[in-house]
């Protein structure tokens, strides 16, 4: 019988749609893992959409979900999985409960997505407040094992520009020495070379052998882009690295290929789904663009690998 394998997702919900948990609860839940939620806000859906509505967890409330699992007994994970946050004092606590966490089970995986921004038309900008990215640097990368920023906020986190791949080589081993063994930037704008209509997501993983030296492992994927704009992806992303990247442990490269390919695919079906919804030549909106999620399942369970990675 195999071992169980539990998570603690910390990150937002909506009731319609798949972002936050929504987006990573089910795809890990069909890859075998016990997935325990907790939800940091809870909206009627996610903020993409004309009009939400909803309630934000504070870090005194998400204090006393943690103690009645601890005062019960079933705080043990094996891993952590966070995401979109907003307020720099529940990020703190987050950190705190990671600490207890790894005090209980020193072998347990921290996965961190750092949500806090991203590109458009090339220009940055951060969409949560300003005085969570000392947080970030100060006190969630330094405990955090996995670490899935895009471009702009790996860029955040290590003070540097990435113009170039050997830049971006650069800022990876930046993070590495924060702290995380595994840094994934999840998409870029450097270009492809095989033009445009692709993008460009870097991968870096530490590891140590027996004899105490470390070994970097450093890939590339090129992905065909989709235009749309979709939400939920970052946490779908993370929630799949965290399953593949334990099953493969020792290969970066299939943990990404399986996770980037499982995305191609629910992208893939999901565009085609909005269109037809939408109709000839009309963009499709927000409710139409909804991860189709339930049925990708096959697709998120054995993915059929599309998008090869290129060790560098």
């Amino acid at each position: 019988m195999e071992e169980e394998c539990r998570v603690l997702s910390i990150q937002s919900h909506v009731v319609r749609g798949y972002v936050g948990n929504r987006a990573a609860t089910f795809p890990l839940q069909v890859l075998g893992f016990e997935v325990d939620a907790v939800n940091s806000v809870q909206f009627s859906n996610h903020t993409g959409y004309a009009h939400w509505k909803g309630q934000v967890l504070n870090s005194d409330e998400l204090r006393e979900l943690y103690d009645g699992l601890r005062l019960n007994h079933v705080n043990r994970y094996d891993y952590v999985l966070t995401g979109y946050t907003r307020d720099k004092s529940f990020l703190a606590m987050v950190v705190d409960i990671v600490r207890e966490l790894k005090q209980q089970n020193p072998r347990l995986v921290y996965v961190c997505d750092p949500v806090m921004g991203d590109k458009w038309d090339g220009e940055g900008s951060m969409y949560v407040p300003e005085d969570l990215l000392p947080v970030y640097r100060e006190q969630v990368v330094p405990v955090a094992d996995i670490i899935t920023p895009n471009q702009f906020e790996a860029e955040l986190l290590s003070g540097r520009k990435i113009h170039s791949q050997e830049e971006a080589l650069a800022v990876m081993d930046m993070l590495h020495s924060m702290g995380p063994d595994t840094v994934v930037i999840t998409s870029s704008d450097l270009p492809s070379p095989r033009g445009r209509d692709y993008l460009i997501a870097l991968g870096s993983q530490r590891t140590r052998t027996p004899d105490g030296s470390v070994v970097t492992q450093r890939i590339s994927m090129e992905m065909h882009k989709v235009d749309a704009v979709f939400v939920g992806t970052g946490d779908l992303f993370a929630a799949m690295l965290l399953a593949w990247t334990h099953k493969h442990p020792n290969s970066l490269k299939v943990a990404c290929e399986k996770t980037v390919s499982a995305m191609h695919h629910v992208l893939q079906r999901t565009i085609k789904c909005a269109k037809a919804k939408s109709g000839e030549g009309l963009k499709p909106s927000p409710a139409q663009l909804e991860l189709r999620m339930v049925q990708s399942k096959q697709d998120i369970e054995n993915p059929e690998i599309v998008v090869q990675a290129t060790v560098l």
